[in-house]
């Protein structure tokens, strides 16, 4: 089990009276900086349920109802948006953040999928590839979602896998298709149809011709409902032979992962040129890690280690610790350049150093977080320009070792030479969009089409987000994701694969840590969030969009830290979008200096970031849907928010 924290150390060059103001907001629930909201707050004494989808909030309020706590709840919720499609599928994978009120701690649970045997970077170069696939069978990677929603019901729950299962079952064996995903079936049409379970799970014969299911029409499927129902009666069986209600959820898992399942599975994938074993699918499995933290002018905050991009949030917050934001002004020119230009600074050394902490070797996350490598860091900050070419700095002397890479760090740029030199396709954006549409976008809500700018498109792409809180203090904050449409279904068992492989790499000169080999792990996007105040739940705060997960997550906790919003003022503030990170998806492009700001930034603030180096774009929608959940200590109540647009949605009592 991974280990790995960062020092916590308190900031430095700041009074105390700023750092006095920064506290007292994070506990007032009203700002100065956003006052009005579209939607308003959710308030719960006993339990708080948010999701991606409204069905799926309504399946974590059931089992509240019947009594679970906030994991049980959880799991509900995942294996309901699993069943939706809602930007991921039963073959996807979990992350997930969850406090402890028995023993004052929180745990991280890694369930995302292993590359298989036989992927190898030869494997992909030989067949002409400078990344794995962004679609298909050769994407995916071993499922996450259905080990790690066991795991975690067996290890933190109450309640048997049926139980949480029953609203998914109920949903598979049909249920009313949301709009999101009718329309993300028929935008893919012609992918989907070349695969041919995923053609028989997501289309309807209307005559001769095919054709995707409309809104609120009734969705079966028929495959997945019995997949799920296998697993709830491998549970029966165990219990029927007298054990634990663990052991017999442990059942259940190796009824997936062993059993008919997994035959199925590696059947129907090999079917369609897939690589996953028996063998991969009975050595993968879920772990339970210590996250890494930081302390942000006495807010400790929590993420995944190096296997996500979390921690670039967490140096990030290292970083701007050195100023005083509060001074520069909400969204003022100043403002966002600081922190553009630390998130910039976070996310090169994300591109270069992160990757699956269990394959040696060793990711140098101490020093990653050391707060004097982030003054370091923030020295390198021009207060008058955009550094166009913000490189991975050197952490390994901040926990006093040797750069095993000094040399591919010596040669590392922000665009990777080859496509500096005009490779196939040029700079075509974070999502590498090549004429086709970006997986699991909801366009109609963005008012954005991939045809018209494909940058911003990223903003919608993939994962869902889950947060859950109950009155005897479990908070559980996850961030599901993978088998979005267009996904490849595996055989007759209704699951659709991940694509996660593609955000491999398979030239170590791009990253040394993140380059594919069969067993391994891709550095996701996915990253839960929790903030704690005197080890006690303050922030749970997850968000969907790819790259730009944790710049939102970022500009949301400073929203309430440093501007003192509430929770639902701070989702629904406007969010500033770095483009020059390199991308985890499609052909992992670049584009220095491109800046997503909102529309109503004023047009001096925009003037003033060109004048500073930045290629400026403008969006009504500026983030990915963020979620979040704030506890009310005076009241001892909670607070939810919820995202002001898209399908996300709440409920508390």
């Amino acid at each position: 089990m991974s280990s790995t924290t960062g020092r916590v150390t308190s900031g430095r060059y700041h009074r105390l009276m700023l750092i006095s103001v920064a506290l007292a907001a994070t506990f007032v629930p009203s700002g100065a900086v956003a006052q009005g909201t579209t939607k308003p707050v959710l308030h719960g004494r006993h339990w708080v349920a948010i999701t991606g989808k409204p069905l799926g909030a309504t399946a974590g309020a059931l089992i509240f109802g019947r009594g679970g706590n906030a994991v049980d709840a959880a799991c509900a919720m995942l294996a309901a948006t699993s069943t939706m499609w809602d930007v991921l599928s039963w073959g996807g994978e979990t992350q997930a953040l969850i406090f402890n009120p028995h023993t004052q701690t929180v745990v991280g649970i890694n369930a995302v999928g292993t590359a298989p045997t036989g992927a190898t970077a030869e494997f992909f170069r030989d067949q002409g590839l400078e990344f794995p696939p962004q679609y298909g069978p050769l994407a995916a990677v071993t499922p996450g979602t259905p080990g790690g929603l066991m795991v975690m019901l067996a290890e933190y729950g109450t309640m048997a896998l049926a139980e949480v299962l029953a609203p998914a079952i109920e949903m598979a064996d049909g249920y009313p298709i949301e709009a999101q995903a009718a329309r993300s079936i028929a935008q893919n049409q012609e992918m989907l149809e070349s695969w041919s379970y995923s053609r028989s799970v997501f289309f309807i014969a209307d005559g001769d011709s095919l054709r995707a299911p409309r809104a609120g029409e009734i969705f079966r499927q028929p495959d997945l409902a019995r997949m799920l129902r296998s697993l709830v009666e491998a549970e029966r069986s165990a219990l029927e032979q007298g054990a634990s209600r663990e052991q017999a959820i442990q059942a259940a898992y190796d009824e997936f992962y062993r059993g008919d399942v997994a035959r199925e599975i590696v059947r129907g994938t090999a079917e369609e040129g897939g690589l996953i074993t028996l063998e991969d699918l009975d050595r993968w499995e879920v772990r339970i890690e210590e996250p890494v933290r930081t302390n942000y002018r006495g807010i400790e905050v929590l993420k995944l280690t190096t296997w996500t991009q979390g921690p670039a949030m967490l140096q990030a917050l290292n970083i701007l610790e050195e100023f005083d934001l509060v001074s520069m002004g909400f969204n003022s020119a100043r403002y966002i350049h600081t922190l553009v230009q630390a998130m910039q600074l976070a996310f090169a050394d994300r591109d270069f150093y992160y990757g699956d902490p269990y394959f040696p070797p060793a990711e140098p996350i101490h020093g990653l977080l050391s707060k004097d490598y982030a003054a370091e860091r923030a020295a390198m900050i021009d207060p008058a320009r955009n550094d166009p070419d913000a490189r991975p700095g050197d952490p390994y002397p901040f926990q006093g070792e040797t750069n095993p890479f000094a040399d591919l760090l010596a040669r590392w740029h922000t665009v990777p030479p080859a496509v500096e030199s005009g490779s196939e396709g040029g700079i075509r954006g974070p999502a590498g969009i090549s004429g086709l549409p970006v997986p699991g976008v909801s366009y109609a809500s963005s008012g954005i089409r991939p045809e018209d700018d494909p940058a911003l498109a990223d903003h919608f792409m993939g994962t869902t987000s889950i947060q859950a809180a109950d009155s005897e203090g479990w908070v559980v904050s996850v961030t599901p994701s993978g088998g979005w449409i267009p996904a490849t279904i595996a055989g007759n068992t209704g699951i659709g694969l991940s694509q996660r492989a593609q955000s491999f790499v398979t030239d170590p000169a791009q990253n040394p840590y993140n380059v594919i080999e069969p067993g391994k792990r891709p550095r996701v996007t996915l990253t839960p969030g929790l903030a704690l105040k005197d080890g006690r739940p303050i922030l749970s705060f997850a968000v969907q969009g790819g790259d730009t997960q944790d710049q939102n997550l970022l500009q949301f906790l400073l929203n309430v830290v440093e501007f003192g919003m509430n929770v639902q003022q701070a989702v629904e503030a406007p969010n500033v979008n770095t483009f020059q990170l390199r991308a985890s998806f499609g052909t992992h492009e670049s584009r220095p200096g491109r800046l997503l700001v909102h529309q109503d930034t004023p047009p001096w603030v925009r003037s003033k970031l060109r004048d500073m180096g930045y290629d400026i774009i403008t969006g009504a929608r500026t983030s990915g849907p963020i979620n979040a959940i704030w506890f009310d200590r005076e009241h001892g109540t909670m607070w939810g928010g919820s995202s002001d647009y898209g399908e996300d949605y709440g409920l508390a009592w």
